[in-house]
């Protein structure tokens, strides 16, 4: 399967019956715009392999709140959707097809027992990890210790640059799932907004009318 060489870095520098193993068990699905793939740490699917179109990873507070902790893209690859085969870790997170997504899926097993018997593949199982938790520090320090509407303001440039464009046609609701607060909080915040020129609300969308005093007010929360 060719493709498992574009995709994967270390697939080179397996033997050429490693390479068989991965590509006879590597599948091809396609997941419908708001379908969850993957659903907490019962649901051990496997390696997921973005092809084309956006997953969101995300976990639940305490409260029962959504908090959105990191984004995948086309050639991303999806590793705690098969948290059972890393031991010691039990990272309870959800997977959300955003847009309409195809993606290759590796079952745990597999990727696993091929890990095991090829330091290459350990090492960059590894980076890639070690990459996710790095995201998921920096939005722990998000939410502990900066303030919401610098928050909010980068969420809304972060959009605005992906969607290529201004106007963002997104909820309340939503808004306020990708950040971890209430609806309530975002609503609040984005009527402060558009009083000071910042945004424009309508129905479902939030179009961006200030984007250098966004931009300011997000200062401490743009990477």
């Amino acid at each position: 399967m060719d493709m498992l060489e574009q995709y994967l870095p270390f697939f080179t520098k397996l033997t050429p019956q490693q390479q068989a193993v991965l590509s006879q068990n590597t599948t091809r699905h396609t997941a419908k715009k708001g379908e969850i793939v993957h659903n907490g740490s019962l649901d051990c699917i496997g390696i997921l392999i973005l092809v084309r179109g956006q997953f969101r990873v995300f976990t639940l507070s305490e409260e029962g709140r959504e908090i959105t902790l990191y984004r995948l893209w086309e050639r991303d690859i999806c590793l705690l959707s098969a948290s059972c085969m890393l031991n010691s870790i039990q990272f309870d997170v959800s997977v959300e097809a955003k847009k309409e997504t195809e993606y290759w899926k590796i079952p745990a097993s597999v990727y696993r027992k091929v890990m095991q018997q090829a330091a290459p593949m350990a090492n960059y199982t590894g980076e890639l990890l070690a990459a996710r938790f790095s995201d998921v520090m920096w939005l722990m320090d998000q939410i502990l210790y900066k303030r919401m509407d610098s928050r909010l303001a980068a969420f809304l440039l972060e959009e605005s640059q992906l969607e290529g464009g201004r106007e963002l046609k997104m909820t309340h609701e939503a808004i306020a799932r990708h950040l971890g607060s209430a609806r309530e909080v975002v609503t609040r915040m984005l009527k402060y907004f558009q009083s000071e020129g910042l945004v424009a609300l309508s129905r479902g969308s939030v179009t961006i009318s200030d984007e250098t005093g966004l931009r300011k007010l997000a200062e401490e929360s743009l990477r």
